[in-house]
């Protein structure tokens, strides 16, 4: 397997290993630099783990599918709520607070909050304020 190019995904092979997916990363005429992406179970991981091997180990590596590509709807979902708390979490008080102002107000404005039109839209403008803010001041 000499015809590898950065981001192909490989895994091992060899018995002893276990299942892992790897990334390529980098190239070199003598050797590959691989990005652990993946735990046994093909799901995927952030490992922060790299190896390199040499050219001629790659023979026990074969071919393998990008982690990332089986995502299905509920996955995106989870991470991009996960993704969402911890900016929350990560930008303090103020972006909390806009990034609630601005969902109270829209479910005002979607009829599933009890409140007049005005005070919804108040609410939101007054939440992506606050979110402005806290990226400005940040």
């Amino acid at each position: 397997m000499q015809d590898i190019a950065v981001y192909d995904h490989l895994r091992s092979t060899d018995p002893d290993d276990d299942d892992a997916v790897y990334r390529v990363v980098g190239t070199a005429p003598g050797r590959v630099t691989l990005l652990r992406v993946s735990d046994a179970d093909g799901r995927r991981a952030n490992t922060g783990e790299v190896v390199t091997v040499s050219r001629d180990a790659l023979d026990s590596f074969e071919p393998a599918d990008n982690p990332d590509g089986n995502r299905g709807p509920l996955t995106t979902l989870r991470s991009g709520v996960s993704a969402a708390y911890w900016a929350l979490r990560a930008g303090g008080a103020l972006m909390t607070l806009g990034g609630v102002l601005a969902v109270v107000g829209t479910l005002a404005n979607a009829g599933l909050v009890d409140l007049p039109p005005l005070v919804g839209n108040g609410l939101v403008f007054a939440g992506f304020g606050c979110l402005l803010l806290a990226i400005v001041v940040d």
